[in-house]
């Protein structure tokens, strides 16, 4: 585990810059307006605030865009993000982003998640597909775990629609929040059609090969109220109602908590014996109410053997990445370049 520099003695609460501290307050206040008890949201309330980004394919701080629909019916899409490099310079890595927003919030032309992904690619640098996948509560589990793999299949199916440098056989898959939690079951998926691939032939992807995973402060829970849950509760963004009343309309019905979904690492979680799970980098928050459910998949992806990085922040708190002026958010993309640039070398 790396902790980075500057590490004091958690305090209550975090040191937030005013700019965020804002932003912050307005999320949750509109995330708290437009959830009703019933299970149902105000979805025109949250797209009139939603502030989005055009794709553009004249390059912007050494990045083009533009959007790909593959089922407009069901609004499956993805944004792709290229760099301005040079062919000479050799072929590039994928990554296959997933966004947060507890699985109901937000979509890849989101101003932050558009900015975060430009970022992204052009650090890196790499070819960044940055996917659409269907919303809570409109849409309940595993439409978003379906969606996430339909994305790995088509692309394997039909590389063109990358760019002519983008090599599939570096491809990792990446996510922040819920976008984490997709992207694990989406390589649990994987993993799980190799092995069948193995066993019966003719399955499986053909020229993608997944060999990352960076999980950014990962979105999980349990009906355990887990120290961290109660310490830092309403500290930023999450809290325990928000996330409650989240697993209640992501999760099928009947289900509790503890469905593997939610707590991957508990009583019903996933066996990975023979799996090739991708070699995984976490992130962590001092300030993040969900950081135990984050240790605790680190330390169960280690038990099962699998290579697994953990990087505490312990000063910031969840989705603190989102806010360029922080220097923390940019020595996060640095250390996802060099968890890449390690794994290619």
């Amino acid at each position: 585990m790396v902790t980075f520099k500057g590490s004091e003695t958690a305090k209550p609460k975090p040191i937030i810059p005013w700019k965020a501290r804002i932003s912050l307050t307005f999320l949750s206040t509109i995330s708290d307006t437009a959830r009703r008890s019933n299970g149902t949201i105000n979805r025109r309330l949250l797209n009139l605030l939603d502030l989005k980004s055009q794709a553009n394919a004249t390059p912007v701080n050494g990045v083009t865009s533009k959007d790909i629909t593959i089922d407009a019916e069901n609004k499956l899409w993805f944004r792709l993000f290229t760099p301005s490099v040079s062919f000479a310079a050799g072929s590039l890595p994928v990554i296959i982003f997933f966004h947060g927003g507890c699985f109901t919030f937000f979509s890849p032309d989101s101003l932050g998640y558009d900015a975060f992904c430009r970022r992204l690619c052009r650090h890196v640098p790499a070819v960044v597909v940055s996917v659409n996948y269907p919303l809570t509560p409109e849409h309940q589990f595993p439409s978003q775990y379906d969606n996430g793999e339909h994305i790995l299949y088509f692309l394997d199916e039909n590389p063109m629609v990358l760019p002519e440098n983008a090599d599939v056989s570096k491809c990792f898959l990446a996510g922040d929040s819920a976008g984490a939690n997709l992207a694990h079951n989406v390589a649990i998926r994987v993993g799980k059609m190799g092995l069948q691939e193995n066993r019966v032939g003719n399955l499986g992807l053909r020229r993608i090969r997944v060999v990352g995973f960076v999980s950014i402060q990962p979105l999980f829970g349990g009906e355990e109220r887990t120290e961290a849950e109660v310490k830092f509760e309403g500290v930023s963004l999450v809290s325990m109602e928000r996330a409650d009343w989240m697993w209640k309309v992501f999760l099928p019905d009947g289900s509790d908590r503890d469905h593997q979904a939610s707590n991957v690492s508990g009583p019903n979680s996933e066996d990975l014996s023979g799996l090739d799970y991708p070699d995984t980098l976490v992130f962590v928050g001092g300030f993040d109410p969900l950081q135990d459910w984050q240790r605790r998949y680190h330390d169960w992806l280690k038990n099962w053997g699998k290579k697994v990085h953990m990087i505490e922040y312990p000063n910031m708190f969840h989705a603190f990445y989102i806010f360029q002026d922080l220097p923390e958010s940019s020595h996060l993309i640095t250390q996802i370049k060099d968890f890449i640039n390690t794994k290619l070398s």
